[in-house]
C-alpha cells in the first residue's frame, strides 16, 4: 500500500494548494525546503503523489480532504471574535483553529463528566450585564474567587501569583488552560500577536484559555479578563493588551473589570503617594498588588494619574525590561507539572479518574490529554496523586 502511495499521482487543484499554503502562513521558499517540486504543483505543471500530498497536509496542518475540494474551504472561527486586528489579515490560522476545536473537544467531555456526576450549573455566568459598574462586578469576582490582595502580597514572584490565580479560578469550577503551543506539539507555537485568550461560556463546564507565548504579567490580565467575558456571558477570542484601550464596548468594559480586580482603585489611591518618583512608585505598587509594573501603569492610566501619552511611552520601556526579567531562569519545567497547566489541572484529574475508573477509554483519555504511552498516562496519574 505504501508503495502504491509513493507512486500513485493524484490531481489536486492549484488553487487548494496556494490556498492550503497561505492559511498555514508559509512562503513557496518555505514549503519548497521540504517539497522540492512543490513551485510546479502549485502551478499545475506536476502532480504530487498520494504519500508526498499526505505529507504536505500534515506540514501544512490541514486536514488532507480539503485538498480534494474544488474551492477552498469557508473556515470562520466557531465563536465571537473580539479581536482588534488594523493591518492584519482576518482569517483565523490553522493554530488558533486547532486550539479552539482542542478545547471545545475537552469542554464537551468535560460537560458530560459532570453531568454524570450530577453537577450543577454555576449561578455567576451571566449574572452581571455590561450596564453594571465594573467596580461592582470585579468585587462580586474576588469575593467568589477569595481572591485577596493581602495574601497576593505575600507571594513572592508574579509567575507563583499567576498559578495561584488561575488555581482559585479552577477552584470556582472554570477549567483554565494556559499553553503556548498547539496542544504537546512544541513546533507548533502560538502568536500572541494573534490572539491572547478566548472563552468557551457554558454554565456547567465554563473554559478559559491562555496563550502561554505572553507575559507572565499578560496572561495574568488576559485571565482576568476573560472572567468578565464569563460573567458576562459573551465569549469569544480577544487579543487584548494592556497597551490598548479598545473601541468596543463589551471589551472596554472587560479591561475595566480586570484591572479592577487585579489592583482595586480604592486601595490603589489609599497606598498612592503623589509626587513619588515613577520608579520607585511603580515597583512598590507592583509588589503590593502583586501584578507586573504594566498593570499598574493601566492603573494609573486610567485612575487620571498619568496621561495617555506619557502611559504609552513608560509602557514600551516596561514591557522590554519586563521580557528581559522574565526570560532569565523560567526554563521549560518539567513536562508532567506543565501538562496540567496546558489542559488544566482540574480537567486532567477528571480524566484520570474516569478513566481508572472505567469510564473513559484509555485510547480517548490519551486523545484528549493529548499524549501518546500508557507509561507517560501512569506517571501523570502519579504526579496529580491519582490511584
Amino acid at each position: 500500500m505504501e508503495h502504491e502511495k509513493a507512486r500513485l499521482r493524484v490531481s489536486v487543484k492549484p488553487a487548494l494548494l496556494r490556498w492550503a499554503r497561505e492559511r498555514a502562513g508559509l512562503a513557496i521558499s518555505e514549503v519548497t525546503k521540504r517539497f522540492p517540486h512543490y513551485e510546479q504543483w502549485e502551478q499545475g505543471v506536476t502532480q504530487p503523489t498520494l504519500k508526498q500530498l499526505e505529507q504536505l497536509a500534515q506540514v501544512l496542518h490541514v486536514p488532507i480532504g480539503y485538498l480534494f475540494l474544488n474551492t477552498p474551504p469557508e473556515e470562520p472561527l466557531p465563536i465571537p471574535d473580539f479581536r482588534s486586528l488594523p493591518g492584519r489579515p482576518a482569517r483565523p490560522s490553522p493554530d488558533l483553529l486547532d486550539t479552539i476545536y482542542l478545547c471545545q473537544q475537552r469542554q464537551a467531555w468535560y460537560r458530560d463528566f459532570l453531568t454524570r456526576e450530577g453537577s450543577r450549573p454555576l449561578p455567576f455566568i451571566r449574572s452581571a450585564t455590561i450596564a453594571q459598574r465594573p467596580v461592582e462586578v470585579a468585587a462580586n469576582i474576588r469575593r467568589l474567587l477569595r481572591f485577596d490582595v493581602e495574601e497576593r502580597s505575600q507571594i513572592p514572584t508574579w509567575s507563583q501569583a499567576l498559578r495561584r490565580f488561575i488555581e482559585q479560578v479552577e477552584a470556582a469550577g472554570i477549567l483554565v488552560m494556559a499553553s503556548g503551543v498547539v496542544g504537546n506539539n512544541p513546533h507548533r507555537k502560538l502568536d500572541v500577536q494573534e490572539f491572547r485568550g478566548f472563552t468557551l461560556v457554558d454554565e456547567l463546564a465554563p473554559l478559559i484559555f491562555i496563550n502561554g507565548a505572553d507575559t507572565k504579567a499578560g496572561q495574568m490580565f488576559t485571565l482576568a479578563h476573560e472572567l468578565a467575558h464569563l460573567w458576562l456571558g459573551s465569549g469569544g477570542v480577544s487579543n487584548v493588551q494592556l497597551r490598548t484601550f479598545p473601541d468596543s464596548e463589551i471589551e472596554q468594559w472587560c479591561n475595566q473589570v480586570a484591572t479592577e480586580l487585579l489592583v482595586p482603585l480604592a486601595e490603589f489611591r489609599r497606598i498612592y503617594r503623589p509626587g513619588e518618583p515613577r520608579r520607585s512608585a511603580l515597583d512598590r505598587l507592583a509588589r503590593h498588588f502583586k501584578v507586573s509594573t504594566l498593570v499598574i501603569l493601566r492603573r494609573m492610566a486610567e485612575a487620571g494619574v498619568i496621561s495617555r501619552d506619557d502611559f504609552w511611552q513608560a509602557y514600551e520601556e516596561e514591557l522590554e525590561h519586563l521580557q528581559q526579567f522574565e526570560r532569565q531562569g523560567e526554563g521549560g519545567g518539567n513536562f508532567y507539572h506543565t501538562l496540567p497547566l496546558r489542559v488544566s489541572r482540574t480537567f486532567a484529574q477528571a480524566v484520570l479518574i474516569s478513566t481508572l475508573e472505567g469510564q473513559t477509554l484509555f485510547r480517548e483519555a490519551y486523545q484528549i490529554l493529548g499524549i501518546r504511552k500508557h507509561a507517560t498516562f501512569q506517571k501523570l496519574a502519579e504526579t496529580l496523586g491519582g490511584r
